[in-house]
Parts: C-alpha cells; structure tokens; sequence
C-alpha cells in the first residue's frame, strides 16, 4: 500500500456540490430524512475515495480483473429477473433489508474497465471495424440487461459510454457514420418492440411538451417552470414555490438542478457549472499523464461519464432532453449512484501515483497511433 496521491482540485470542487445537493433536500423536505441519509452516504463514500487512493490500482489493467468485473455485473443484473426489488414501475434494485442498490451501477464501472482493457491494447489497431463490434458487444449485453427492467435512463448512459470511450479511441469517420446508421435503426426497432408505453409517452412529450403538461408532460413543465423562475439570482434558500408547494416531483433526486435552480438563479447555475468543469477538466488531465494506455482510457471513460450523466440531467430538467431519471453526480438523493462516483474517482487518484508526464504528441498518439 503506497501513498496517496490527492487531487486535491477535484476534491475541492466536489464539497460544494454535495453543500449544494445537501441544502437543497434540507430546505424542501419538512424533515431532514433525506439530507440526513445523504450526509451519511456522503461520509462512507468519502471513506471509499480516500481508502481506494491507497491501493494498488494496477491490477485492474489484467484480464482476469476485468473478466471479474464484468461477469460479477452480468450476474447481478441477472438476478433482478428473480429478486428485483420495482420501483417506479423498474424491477432495478436488489434489496437486502435496509440496503438497496443498483446493479447497473456497477455495471458502468466495469464496463469502463473492460473497455479501457481492450482499447489500451488495440488502440493502433481500431481502424478495424471488428475492434468495434467486439467491444459493442460487450456493451449491448449490459444495455439489453438494463433495459429490459425497464432502466431506459442507466441503459442510455452505457450505450453513450461505449460510444464516447469508442470516439477517442480513435475511429475513422466512416465507421463512426456507420455506427449512427446502425444506431438510428436500433432505436426504430426499439420504438416498435422494446420501449414500454410510458417511455414512448416521455419521448412525445418531449417533441411537445404541452400536449400533456397534467399527465406524461407535468414533469417536465414544472422543471422548466422552476429553473426560469429562479432568474438571475434565485429566490433563495428555502424560497423555491415550485419545489416548496411540491408542484416539482422529485425535486431532491431527478430535478434537484431545477430545484437547486429556482433557488440560486442563473449566477448559482453557473456557479455549479464551472465546479462540474473543474471535476472533468482535471479528470482528463490526470489521464492524460497515465502509466500506461489503460489509466489514460479508464480516466477518459470517467470523465465521459460525468459529462453523459450532467448533460442529460440539465438537459430533461430544462426540457431540452426527455426525462430519463438520470440523477446529478455528485447532488442528487441516493447512496448507489454517489458510492459510484466516489469510486471512480477514487481510482483516478490511485492511478495518480504512477503518473507520468507526458508530452502532448505522446498523448495523442496513445489515442490515435503514431501517423
């Protein structure tokens, strides 16, 4: 066990988030149960970030690492087909008494790993479309598992990590059309025989949002509502109608941004922006200085899953995306998907003792093969 290597810019930039996330659960909840749940969640899952920066990361580079992880998740995600627990009509979690989480989850960091496996040892070779259907075929055997629940939000963001992670590994502008072809006639197929009918209504409702604004759409307005209303400098703390009078639904899981919104205005969502900004910024800049080619694509996998996962929040709570329940790292209620985040962190700060410096030719070339 060696010593920990801290960044301690992305750890500065994520207080204030969890601050955030905390008073905005505290200042609409009547009680304080779920920021008090949370600031439990938050000091475990800082535990874990600090407690994973001591170890060894190295071993996850070895295939029988990333085997593991990727076989443990097809497993648990299996298991919901027998013991999920449902809620909000998605058979997503296992319960074991008091705990619940959610196995895709972890399925996303493995997936991360195993991707960043198989990339860091082909990455001259990409060019070659087999590189891409093997790794899909990892990811399509978690999206199928998650979707089918059904998790249309979790199976979203595995497909965008594939996609993001196969995007800087090098692909030609070819293929990269080719997958968008093929992408475009997944989804018709999905359309006629895989989304439910409430996910084609959330996906109507988003072409036209008023259709339906006290049924399918009532969300969605009522997000838009709070995050305009907060204008330039918020209502303040506690002073947020739309979430005070509970007109916003889930206001301290889903749209907790609107909520965070309606009371910190336009200067506090910038606020939040930038801190998101540093998180990602310096995420990239750790792997950019990997050991090797697999801590340089496991750190760009971690910083494409915060940008997938901040970018559909924001999106479905200003209406500019559909309503996927996809939660805001680092703010939104819920301990499985902050242990997530913490861990993922937590080994790009493990990787940091084997960094290297590098120059920026070198990195490039890592990604896209010497020319």
């Amino acid at each position: 066990m060696q010593k920990p290597s801290i960044d301690w810019w992305i750890f500065g930039a994520m207080i204030p988030i969890l601050v955030a996330g905390l008073s905005t659960m505290y200042s609409f909840t009547g009680d304080n149960s779920f920021a008090t749940h949370q600031f439990i969640w938050i000091l475990v899952s800082t535990a874990a970030f600090f407690g994973i920066s001591f170890l060894d990361t190295r071993f996850l580079r070895t295939t029988w690492a990333s085997v593991a992880f990727f076989a443990v998740s097809i497993g648990l995600l299996s298991s919901l087909f027998v013991i999920g627990k449902i809620s909000h009509g998605a058979a997503s979690w296992l319960s074991f008494g008091a705990f619940s989480f959610q196995p895709s989850d972890l399925a996303k960091i493995a997936l991360i790993i195993i991707l960043a496996k198989y990339f860091s040892r082909r990455h001259i070779e990409i060019a070659n479309i087999r590189h891409i259907l093997i790794s899909g075929i990892y990811a399509f055997i978690f999206f199928i598992l998650v979707l089918v629940h059904p998790d249309f939000g979790s199976a979203l963001i595995i497909l965008l990590l594939w996609l993001g992670m196969i995007a800087v590994s090098g692909i030609s502008k070819k293929h990269l059309f080719m997958m968008l072809g093929t992408g475009l006639l997944c989804f018709g197929l999905l359309w006629v025989f895989g989304l439910k009918e409430y996910q084609k209504d959330r996906i109507r409702t988003f072409v036209d949002p008023l259709a339906n604004i006290h049924t399918t759409g009532y969300n969605a307005y009522q997000s838009t509502v709070a995050v305009g209303s907060g204008g330039l400098l918020g209502k303040g703390l506690g002073y947020g109608s739309q979430s005070r009078l509970k007109f916003l639904p889930e206001y301290q899981t889903d749209f907790i941004f609107a909520a965070f919104a309606e009371e910190w205005g336009f200067v506090g969502v910038t606020i939040l922006v930038l801190l998101y900004a540093t998180i990602i910024w310096r995420v990239i800049m750790n792997a950019m200085r990997g050991a090797t080619n697999f801590e340089i694509l496991f750190g760009t996998g971690v910083a494409i899953f915060f940008i997938v996962h901040i970018a559909i929040n924001m999106g479905m709570n200003m209406h500019l995306l559909p309503v996927t329940g996809t939660p805001l790292p680092l703010m939104s209620y819920g301990g499985t998907h902050l242990m997530t985040e913490f861990v993922l962190l937590g080994i790009v700060m493990a990787q940091r003792k084997y960094a290297r410096p590098a120059h920026k030719d070198a990195i490039r070339n890592e990604f896209l093969g010497p020319r």
